[in-house]
């Protein structure tokens, strides 16, 4: 793939592992995951689950903005829940970041994320 394009997103937390934050192939960026780590401190934000959907989304926001993107142009996304007893509390703080038409999504729970999150979100965009 020629046109493969690692994003780097200065604005938000530095991947935990040998991957991007995000990559642009074509019209689409596909956005790694993002966990609740506040960048400044590279620490995770504790408390409730609506406290770290609000820094997973503002996370993956700043690496959708390091493409020249917005929220608005997400099509996909993928809720990661330790706890699926979250998920009226993380839906909450979802929707107030995105707008009609909403994106598709898919949210599933797992055994467990990165430093011990409660949520993770990846994400899918288009120009």
């Amino acid at each position: 793939m020629s046109d493969k394009q690692a994003i780097i997103a200065e604005k938000a937390p530095q991947a935990l592992g040998p991957y991007s934050a995000a990559v642009r192939v074509g019209t689409f960026t596909y956005c790694s995951g993002q966990t609740p780590i506040d960048p400044a401190t590279g620490e995770l934000v504790e408390g409730c689950v609506g406290c770290q959907t609000r820094q997973v989304l503002t996370n993956l926001s700043a690496v959708l903005e390091a493409d020249g993107l917005t929220l608005n142009d997400v099509v996909k996304t993928t809720v990661f829940l330790r706890d699926m007893a979250d998920f009226a509390k993380m839906n909450a703080v979802y929707a107030e970041f995105f707008a009609e038409p909403f994106p598709a999504r898919s949210t599933v729970a797992v055994a467990g994320l990165p430093k011990d999150a409660r949520v993770e979100i990846e994400a899918i965009a288009t120009r």
